[in-house]
């Protein structure tokens, strides 16, 4: 498949819902007790999954003619030490072996390990020429979860430095206090699709649905939201979720992405 074609099974008529269920490494995950479930759940209404390499090995064809973008990096809410915010630990290789069509990394401009993390997203780049799967930059300044950072100027730069670095889609977040102008200039100063992340789940349905309403209206390619949907009040997880995991999918399934 060609890097377009690896972009259109996320982009359906140009827009996109991806649903990310690779929260795991970086927090508690209620409502993600049962990930195959959830999928079998919500497949009729989105175009593709974020997920870590271990849920990748065992999801088998469930998520056949969908998106599907592998997580290539552990990311965590620390914003000082060695390993905050971003560790790399996957590449294209892995990507390929699971028949991704598409790979993710955090970005955090003005972060502590801010010049490990953006090496290692422009190697991801690079390596991604080779083999055409594109590459999604979710990219935060300061790091994830510092939305008093997330300021309109800051999520400009962000977003503008993803796409300069050569990411083919940008994720970021809807700036704190910004209006629908605001991001409407963000999104036109970037030549990559823009969509918008819904962050932690406040049960308010209202705000959310807002949210979405003026991104989309200022330009934004689609959304990107996990927790605002699977920890949701009207998905309870089901019996199976007590089960182990090996004994919900298959260990490993080499998937064509033809």
């Amino acid at each position: 498949m060609s890097r377009q074609d690896n972009l259109e099974t996320f982009f359906r008529d140009g827009k996109t819902v991806i649903l990310p269920i690779d929260h795991g490494v970086a927090i508690p995950v209620p409502g993600l007790e049962n990930p195959f479930q959830l999928i079998e759940d919500v497949n009729p209404y989105v175009d593709g999954y974020v997920l870590n390499l271990g849920l990748a090995l065992r999801t088998g064809d469930m998520l056949t003619g969908k998106g599907i973008c592998l997580r290539t990096d552990v990311y965590n809410v620390r914003t000082t030490g060695k390993g905050a915010g971003s560790i790399n630990i996957y590449g294209l290789g892995e990507a390929e072996m699971v028949g991704a069509t598409g790979v993710m990394n955090m970005l955090f401009p003005f972060s502590e390990n801010e010049e490990l993390i953006t090496q290692n997203c422009a190697d991801l780049i690079s390596e991604s020429l080779d083999v055409d799967i594109p590459v999604i930059l979710e990219t935060l300044p300061y790091g994830l979860g510092q939305k008093d950072k997330y300021t309109v100027e800051n999520i400009g730069f962000a977003v503008r430095l993803a796409a300069e670095m050569g990411a083919d889609v940008v994720k970021t977040a809807y700036p704190t206090n910004g209006t629908v102008e605001d991001f409407k200039r963000i999104v036109e100063s970037c030549y990559a699709p823009v969509i918008v992340l819904g962050g932690a789940a406040d049960g308010n349905d209202l705000d959310l649905l807002s949210m979405v309403h003026d991104a989309m209206k200022a330009g934004a390619a689609g959304i990107a939201i996990g927790r605002n949907v699977w920890q949701h009040r009207s998905l309870r997880p089901s019996p199976a979720a007590s089960l182990p995991l090996c004994m919900r999918g298959p260990r490993w399934t080499r998937r064509s992405r033809s």
